[in-house]
């Protein structure tokens, strides 16, 4: 578990996946260099997961972001996937609201300024490169597999987003907590699965449109990714999202959780706070963790699913 991070309090934290990106980390950070002036640096925290890479995209991530004032590389010991990497990165997430991004900055960073600024009336403002109800790629023969998947989306989710996959997506730090904790799917079909939870949530999601550049040496392998992304998809009308959850009073502090949660060693949780008590969500590996912090504040423990969780104040902890 990374360490406890006590420090100044974030607006905003950026995180950056990151799978063999050694050779593009530097041009993505090119790209995001005019915009930096927009992100109050001195309030916004840099996460960078390198999702168990084998080149040297650790080493390169810190000396590319080891300019800001604050930044974080985090590594996980082996390849997870896309989806794995972004759900580590919003774990340690100390920002308000939280903004993920390719490491490539396909999507012209001098947006996500008003992608944050839209979560004054969002939970979820998911950048869109969809305009006039279509999206082009640079080859018609990528367009065509973009139209299929975006159906296959709809067929198994129900979800109607046109653009689930671009590479900008930002939200408030509750709710990408709790999606990121009842998430299951590791790989790039995450997107699809957090809109899908997001609509069983009741979430209020908005779409910005955005403007990018197709750009070269993407780490996704060109055939493997896309059966193994259908398959993930195939797979979520069939999975049960259920966590482990401690039930305390309605009123239990933030503060209180974090401390018992620090002495459980558990991090990432957050409150669901309803009329007559407060559900705290745990990941699924965390049970042992769920009775430590039960006892500690005369709490119960139980699992929960998505139904569980709606119509309550989502707070991160």
């Amino acid at each position: 578990m990374p360490p406890d991070r006590n420090g100044p309090k974030f607006t905003l934290t950026v995180v950056v996946p990151a799978f063999n990106e050694a050779q593009r980390l530097r041009r993505g950070f090119t790209r995001l260099q005019p915009c930096l002036d927009d992100l109050d640096l001195e309030r916004t925290e840099f996460v960078i997961v390198d999702d168990g890479s084998t080149d040297d995209t650790a080493r390169e991530a810190l000396e590319v972001y080891g300019e800001l004032p604050h930044r974080l590389v985090v590594q996980q010991p082996a390849n997870r996937g896309k989806g794995a990497a972004v759900r580590l990165g919003v774990a340690v997430a100390r920002g308000e609201r939280v903004l993920a991004v390719d490491a490539d900055m396909a999507i012209d960073p001098c947006h996500y300024r008003a992608m944050v600024d839209q979560l004054d009336q969002a939970d979820l403002v998911a950048g869109t490169r969809a305009h006039d109800g279509h999206l082009l790629y640079e080859s018609r023969t990528r367009t065509v597999a973009g139209r299929v998947f975006n159906r296959l989306v709809r067929h198994y989710t129900g979800v109607t987003f046109l653009d689930t996959q671009c590479g900008a997506k930002a939200f408030r730090r509750g709710p990408a907590r709790l999606l990121g904790l009842l998430g299951m799917v590791d790989g790039f079909a995450y997107d699809a699965e957090f809109f899908l939870l997001a609509r069983q949530l009741g979430l209020t999601v908005l779409a910005h449109p955005v403007t990018w550049e197709d750009v070269e040496g993407s780490s996704r392998h060109l055939r493997s990714a896309p059966l193994a992304m259908i398959a993930d998809l195939r797979a979520l009308p069939r999975t049960r999202h259920v966590n482990p959850v401690v039930v305390a009073a309605a009123d239990v502090s933030p503060e209180t959780v974090a401390q018992v949660a620090r002495a459980a060693r558990v991090q990432g949780l957050v409150i669901a706070r309803g009329t007559e008590d407060a559900l705290i969500v745990l990941s699924r590996d965390d049970a042992i963790g769920a009775t430590s912090i039960a006892a500690a504040i005369a709490g119960t423990v139980r699992t929960t699913d998505v139904a569980g969780l709606v119509e309550r104040a989502i707070e991160a902890v």
